[in-house]
């Protein structure tokens, strides 16, 4: 948010921040989280892409068209605060400069932009938490429905 500009309040309430960019591997997959600032509830667009060769080629996108090369590959997931870019069968040529873009719809602060490079020899395998985090809800009522569950054993016996 550019806190020149008059009216902060209105602002702040309009600005999306992209807090973090990370990558990791998943198996063979490539995993491109982009955490962001949720300050608005209206719909958020979003756009992966590559820079190489000093070209940039659009992987996944709302905004813009995907290029066919990702278009069969590529998918992304959405969760509270996350855009998740999953690209299958990473190689070394899909080596280059991610790039994710979040633009919320009558957001006029602009689009959010971060990058970061990607290179599969530098890649950290994803962390199995990080899901379960996301998970929890889930988690939670598992743990919680085991005595009903086991209740309605003992009635069956």
């Amino acid at each position: 948010c550019n806190p020149l500009l008059p009216l902060p309040v209105l602002q702040a309430a309009h600005c999306q921040m992209i807090k973090d960019l990370s990558a990791c591997l998943l198996g063979q997959n490539l995993r491109v989280d982009c955490r962001y600032e949720n300050k608005t509830s209206n719909p958020l667009t979003y756009e992966f892409s590559i820079t190489k060769d000093n070209r940039k080629h659009v992987i996944h996108s709302t905004i813009s068209v995907s290029e066919n090369i990702y278009r069969s590959r590529a998918n992304v997931t959405m969760h509270k605060n996350l855009v998740c870019l999953h690209l299958q069968s990473f190689t070394t040529s899909d080596e280059g400069i991610y790039m994710c873009e979040l633009k919320a719809t009558n957001d006029y602060t602009g689009n959010q932009i971060r990058n970061i490079t990607v290179i599969k020899d530098k890649l950290e395998k994803c962390a199995g938490f990080s899901l379960l985090i996301q998970n929890t809800s889930w988690l939670l009522l598992l743990l919680l429905s085991l005595p009903l569950l086991q209740a309605v054993d003992f009635v069956s016996l």
